[in-house]
């Protein structure tokens, strides 16, 4: 892999290039597809994960939305710099990119989750911040040769479940007490009090380990400019490793997420079980049951053309533009069917969603296909005002429009 220059240049190779990567936008495209599927479930009442394999499903293949977007948020960072051909010109753009994310997930993000003003009692710091402060981070790390970068990505993914070997003493150690605001932020998540008459901020999703995943995503930048074969060969390989790294250390048991799944594979329960994984903090086996089957998808779509692959890749164009657009627009669908079944809107739809929303009202959840129709409903909606940015940003190379 290519690292730094010792001159502050990044190579010259590639730098300016404008020609996008199709697959790259596929499989970015397929991400936001999937995560509408999961953020309808949110106002659908129906809870995550179970009890029927229908449900368990809605919300398992969503697992692939957060590795996916933070990973090709690593590649779209080195590719981004290898256009600017400055790594301290990226580094000013990844700083202030992040500090920008931070800013709309506390403001932006939350009135569009929650429709309400509750700023006093309800402070959210989801996945838009948790990417926010891993490009901050970024910032500094871009002048750190790529390779080096890599292997301590890679490093923090592998052995950050370390701490699960320690959990008597760290429950010992936290007995009378919780883990300081920077424990929290960077790992253990959580409540983190701000002052004595400040908002409570639900830490949902924390630092490590997805710094790590958006560094080997960077170091994987290197693989995106190869040769459309080369990169295939590369990608289906390094996705077979994890998919197949993921079934040896689940069936072990024993490092990466060791927890009881009960029944046999060839049963129903017992699958349920081995692909249920910790998402919060994001185990090593939940990040290798998903980054594995996306390098596998991003293999196999290379060169895929036609209307369904054009409109996935729209819609991975821009990404942040779609983020900000379809959590309002499923909140806003989710009213107008609340007034269809109900003649009124729930108040239950104005609570502080999704993290800590009040209980859900009696007769209120939807079915799985009510759910569906309004997720497709919704992605079609989103296709035409993302096709309209991705021309705009395509035509008029402005700086600012690179923060949406």
């Amino acid at each position: 892999m290519m690292g730094p220059t010792h001159d502050n240049k990044m190579s010259s190779s590639g730098a300016g290039q404008a020609a996008r990567i199709g697959s790259m936008d596929f499989v970015r495209g397929v991400v936001m597809i999937l995560m509408a599927i999961d953020h309808v479930r949110v106002y659908s009442g129906l809870p995550a994960g179970g009890p029927t394999a229908g449900i368990f499903f809605t919300r398992w293949v969503t697992h692939f939305v957060a590795p996916g977007f933070v990973f090709l948020a690593g590649t779209g960072a080195y590719l981004h710099g290898r256009k600017l051909g400055n790594h301290t010109a990226l580094a000013k753009f990844l700083f202030t990119r992040g500090a920008w994310l931070v800013l709309l997930e506390l403001t932006v993000i939350r009135i569009a989750w929650t429709f309400n003003f509750d700023f006093a009692h309800y402070l959210l710091a989801g996945v838009i911040w948790m990417i926010g402060w891993c490009m901050i981070l970024m910032a500094a790390a871009v002048y750190l040769p790529t390779t080096v970068i890599g292997v301590i990505g890679v490093a923090i993914i592998a052995l950050h479940n370390i701490t699960n070997l320690f959990t008597a003493q760290l429950r010992e150690v936290y007995a009378n007490s919780e883990p300081n605001w920077l424990l929290k932020i960077l790992y253990f998540g959580g409540a983190l009090e701000l002052g004595s008459s400040g908002p409570p901020l639900l830490i949902l999703y924390v630092i490590v380990p997805w710094i790590g995943v958006m560094m080997a995503g960077y170091a994987y930048g290197v693989i995106a400019e190869m040769p459309v074969e080369r990169r295939r060969a590369i990608c289906l390989r390094i996705g077979a490793v994890l998919s197949a790294g993921f079934v040896a250390l689940r069936a072990v048991n024993v490092y990466g997420d060791p927890r009881p799944w009960q029944g046999h594979l060839l049963t129903l329960p017992g699958f349920l079980g081995f692909l249920n994984t910790t998402k919060y903090p994001a185990s090593l086996e939940f990040l290798l049951m998903t980054l594995g089957p996306m390098c596998i998808l991003w293999a196999f779509v290379e060169g895929w053309k036609g209307g369904a692959a054009g409109a996935t890749e729209t819609f991975g164009r821009v990404p942040m533009f779609y983020y900000l657009l379809h959590i309002p627009l499923i909140h806003l669908a989710a009213c107008i069917v609340s007034l269809v079944r109900e003649g009124r809107i729930n108040p239950w739809l104005f609570g502080n969603h999704p993290l800590a929303p009040p209980p859900v009202p009696p007769g209120y959840t939807w079915s799985l296909g009510q759910l569906y129709l309004v997720f497709s409903l919704c992605v079609i909606a989103l296709y035409f005002p993302c096709r309209w940015f991705a021309r705009v940003r395509a035509e008029r190379r402005s700086k600012w429009l690179s923060y949406l």
